[in-house]
């Protein structure tokens, strides 16, 4: 039977006989380190005379007298207990140590083993002197028939492993399901080898996070290394390449390739693998392969082989693996280097990375080329070759800095061809606008690579000139591109180069939807979706998530998931991670605009975690994680989530993202009274956008800019603006941003109605009714929830502004309001439109809610109670909740557990700070609460 540590204690106490039963022997094998002595502690721990029996103690465990012996020391049992004639049980630990003459008296306590009694014995099966015969031969007799048990110990698995590491780490010491693997690998889940691996990575400096990286540096064991030399220098030299040999090749090999490597031959490699395995020097992990029972072993015993030796044993190995199929030809490149071979290895890494390209591995291609290319002394022909191998996998892949820094030092090398230096310099280029967010920087090397490939390289060139034409990063206005694409397409169709063409179409069709060009839609539907061609499939799959990713800004959403589906779905084919990241950013957004809000928090925060060295990637999930944090009332977070935490600069954020966090940035300011602050990020935002010219991107920014500036008194510029708005847009085809173009016009409007002159000022409340309706309206068919609830807000606030226009201030009562007693709103009257802007606010207010829209539900209803009529039948006087919430203090310690401050709150609900106040006192007297972050928590 083969159990672990846990399961064999619970097999052996269910084995012991009761009291006149007969006796019973128990053998118990385990490699060393697999736990046999702490098994017998925990069984002797276990035994308890009846006296002293606790209740904890497991049930029908027989009172038996306990006798260690423990074989091979001076600690055996005295002569006269060799006779015993009560009920024992003998523990006997490491059997295989014992000498004939302790085996014989060992056999005469075991054949002599009374009814009642038991021997538990414990060895090393690959340390017996006779196999398979753990008391020596002859076999044993048993003249009282006793009932024989054997059980063999298991290594750890990986779940075990990780409790054990959980212990010794601590759940935040580094445990990462990555750390507990690798230690789970080079273990092989002996226990003791476990153990003691934990000590030896808990005492690492700097402090263990948790890679494999950090497992492999913490060295072997000195136990197991003590354990596995001793074996070695046991066997006699001639025998001993075959155990070094295994060291080189560390992992299970068959018998040929082990003794190809230890340079042996047949007939004395064979003898050598019998004597390793009876010496336990190497074992059979499985069948037919040998190696180490430890993985971790063969890093002791390489660093034991003299360095001649070990460059001849590398050499072997590095030509045994080139025979395998297929070819690990990273294995390969990294034992021809061991061997001092330079031409080899680098060709080996070449191909190591051509292989890893092809099939989609572009981060292992990455990992191998930089560690190969930042090597001193790399021949300028090898550099040459790998170099351009290593751009073209980082351009596919996920960032690397260390990639930017290699090629940054390459592309100065004049040595170098200048169709290579191009190429590199084209890739540098792109890796720096489009995974490191330098966009300046990129820019400027791009230019230099077209220059530099116009006459060498067309193919390359017109794949530089392609990248100047997307227009997402700001500083370069939209014409500059348009420019760029017309010397692209020429470019493209000199080369001939069908994946060049399009990759040039690819980038245009980003161009076109991001401006709204009529054609756009016919370019997306020439994109070769269904080539056979990899690069170009993979170009194709770049423009579909380009479309899909203008798209969502456009407001087609209706079409965004097709777009996507077929670009991630060609982009995973192709072997592309960086398109496929940038379309599950573009999936962010849309769930944003489409009120798709349930677990969106969540799925944000874990792409932004995924994508946690690439921050530019992630730009679409810190925005949406900062839009939902403004709505929810979660202000502290807000600012934070849009500044991008800090790991991006924002002046580099696309215009379009930086934009829509401009935009949400200025409301948060008005939201606080910040006016000043709100119009000169208005001014900062605009700027950026109107030099881009891409009007479309103006969408989530110009509401709030007019606001912001009108509020500001500076009304000719918020008119400027929504004029160059309209004219930017022209006739061009983008829903969303002629719906934000008429809420700006609703807003202008709302604003400018005279405060002095009763008529006219209500005629404008009105007219901004019925703009802020026609944007709703616009919304409502995207569909955007959120934007169309808004508006609709707008419209009724207008409505009611000019119903009671003329009738008193309508906050009036606000003291007495916010103390829930029953005084009257301000007087409204029966008009339908009135009556159907109240009934709009309720939907408003719901909607809201709906989405998870804290604040703005909040707002809406706060407007609500200062219009509409107090309930028919309600007493006068203050209504009693006796300890529950009343319904305005519910609402404020709503908005206080989300953030905001009462000054905040009290702009949000109509109210004075000092309402909100007491509002928050007396929710945390009736929930208990001991802090405002507490009233989220209820009654405790």
């Amino acid at each position: 039977m083969i159990t672990t540590g846990g399961s064999a204690l619970r097999s052996l106490v269910r084995a012991l006989p009761g009291p006149d039963a007969d006796p019973v022997l128990m053998f118990v094998e385990g490699a060393a380190g697999e736990g046999k002595s702490h098994l017998l502690q925990e069984l002797a721990d276990l035994q308890r005379p009846a006296d002293r029996r606790g209740p904890a103690d497991p049930p029908g465990v027989p009172d038996l007298a306990r006798l260690w012996w423990r074989c091979g020391t001076e600690g055996g049992p005295p002569e006269e207990d060799e006779h015993r004639r009560e009920p024992t049980l003998w523990l006997v630990d490491d059997v295989h140590r014992a000498d004939e003459d302790e085996l014989r008296r060992l056999r005469r306590v075991l054949e002599g083993l009374e009814r009642g009694s038991a021997a538990v014995v414990t060895y090393r099966p690959e340390e017996l002197p006779v196999p398979g015969l753990p008391l020596g031969s002859p076999p044993m007799t048993y003249p009282n028939r006793p009932t024989v048990l054997r059980s063999r110990l298991a290594p750890w698995d990986e779940e075990r492993v990780r409790r054990a590491a959980t212990e010794a780490l601590g759940e935040s010491g580094g445990c990462t399901a990555e750390a507990v693997t690798r230690i789970h690998e080079r273990t092989g889940g002996v226990p003791r080898v476990v153990v003691d691996l934990l000590a030896m990575v808990r005492g690492q400096w700097p402090a263990f996070t948790g890679t494999a990286a950090e497992v492999d540096a913490a060295g072997v064991p000195p136990r197991l290394a003590e354990l596995v030399l001793s074996r070695t220098h046991a066997l006699s030299p001639v025998h001993r390449p075959v155990v070094w040999a295994a060291a080189v090749l560390d992992g299970p090999v068959c018998r040929e390739e082990l003794i190809a490597v230890s340079g042996l031959g047949a007939a004395t490699g064979n003898s050598a693998l019998l004597r390793a395995l009876e010496s336990a020097a190497l074992a059979e992990p499985a069948e037919g392969r040998y190696g180490f029972a430890v993985p971790l072993a063969a890093s002791a015993v390489r660093a034991t082989v003299p360095g001649p030796v070990r460059q001849d044993l590398h050499r072997r190995t590095a030509n045994v693996l080139s025979r395998r199929h297929p070819v690990d030809w990273a294995a390969v490149a990294g034992h021809h280097r061991a061997a001092g071979d330079s031409p080899r290895w680098l060709r080996a890494v070449e191909k190591a990375a051509e292989a890893a390209e092809a099939s989609g591995r572009h981060q292992q291609a990455i990992t191998l080329l930089e560690r190969t290319l930042a090597t001193p002394d790399i021949p300028p022909q090898a550099r040459a070759r790998l170099a351009p191998l290593l751009a073209r996998n980082a351009v596919t892949g996920l960032r690397s800095d260390q990639t930017v820094d290699v090629l940054a030092q390459i592309v100065q090398d004049t040595a170098l061809p200048p169709a290579v230096r191009g190429e590199l310099r084209l890739d540098l280029g792109l890796m720096l606008c489009n995974q490191m967010g330098r966009f300046p920087e990129g820019w400027r090397v791009l230019e230099i690579a077209a220059a530099e490939l116009r006459d060498v390289r067309s193919a390359l060139a017109a794949r530089a000139m392609a990248a100047l034409v997307l227009p997402y990063h700001p500083g370069v206005s939209l014409d500059v591109h348009q420019a760029w694409l017309i010397k692209a397409v020429a470019a493209a169709d000199d080369s001939g180069d069908e994946a060049m063409r399009t990759a040039v179409l690819a980038n245009h069709v980003g161009l076109a939807m991001s401006w709204a060009d009529p054609e756009a839609w016919d370019l997306v539907a020439k994109l070769p979706v269904e080539s056979t061609d990899p690069a170009c499939a993979r170009q194709a799959a770049r423009g579909l998530c380009n479309a899909a990713d203008s798209a969502v800004w456009l407001g087609f959403y209706g079409r965004v998931d097709d777009l996507l589906t077929r670009g991630r779905e060609l982009s995973a084919r192709t072997g592309a991670p960086y398109t496929e990241h940038s379309a599950l950013g573009t999936l962010l957004l849309q769930a944003w605009w489409t009120g798709q809000w349930l677990g969106l928090a969540e799925r944000c925060e874990e792409f932004i975690t995924a994508t946690a060295d690439m921050p530019l990637i992630a730009s679409d999930a810190y925005l949406v994680r900062g839009l939902l944090a403004v709505a929810q009332g979660d202000w502290g977070e807000a600012k934070s989530w849009l500044f991008q935490r800090g790991t991006f600069g924002t002046e580099n954020l696309p215009v379009p993202l930086g934009a829509a966090a401009a935009g949400a940035l200025i409301r948060l300011a008005l939201a606080r009274q910040e006016v000043t602050v709100a119009a000169e990020q208005a001014r900062s935002a605009w700027k950026v956008v109107a030099e881009k010219g891409v009007w479309p991107w103006a969408a989530e920014l110009a509401p709030w800019a007019v606001e912001a500036l009108v509020r500001a008194g500076d009304s000719g510029t918020a008119h400027t603006m929504v004029r160059n708005f309209a004219q930017g847009l022209g006739r061009g085809d983008a829903p969303a941003a002629r719906a934000a173009l008429v809420w700006s016009r609703a807003v202008l409007t709302e604003t400018d109605a005279p405060a002095s002159q009763d008529r006219e000022r209500r005629s404008g409340l009105l007219e901004a009714a019925k703009l802020y309706g026609e944007a709703a309206a616009a919304y409502a068919e995207l569909p955007r929830p959120y934007s169309q609830a808004l508006t609709m807000e707008g419209a009724a606030r207008c409505v009611l502004a000019a119903d009671t226009e003329g009738a008193g201030d309508p906050a009036q009562g606000e003291e007495a309001d916010a103390a829930d007693t029953a005084v009257a709103p301000a007087p409204v009257s029966d008009d339908p439109a009135t009556l159907t802007a109240l009934t709009d606010l309720e939907s408003c207010a719901q909607r809201f809610t709906d989405l998870g829209a804290v604040w703005d539900a909040a707002r809406a209803r706060a407007l609500l109670r200062t219009r509409q009529p107090a309930r028919k039948g309600r007493p006068p006087g203050r209504p009693s909740h006796a300890d529950q919430l009343s319904p305005r203090e519910e609402e404020v310690a709503q908005l206080a557990v989300s953030g905001l401050t009462n000054r905040e709150i009290a702009a949000t609900l109509h109210l004075s700070p000092r309402t909100v106040e007491q509002h928050i006192a007396g929710a945390m007297r009736k929930t208990g609460a001991l802090s405002r972050r507490d009233l989220g928590r209820g009654r405790p």
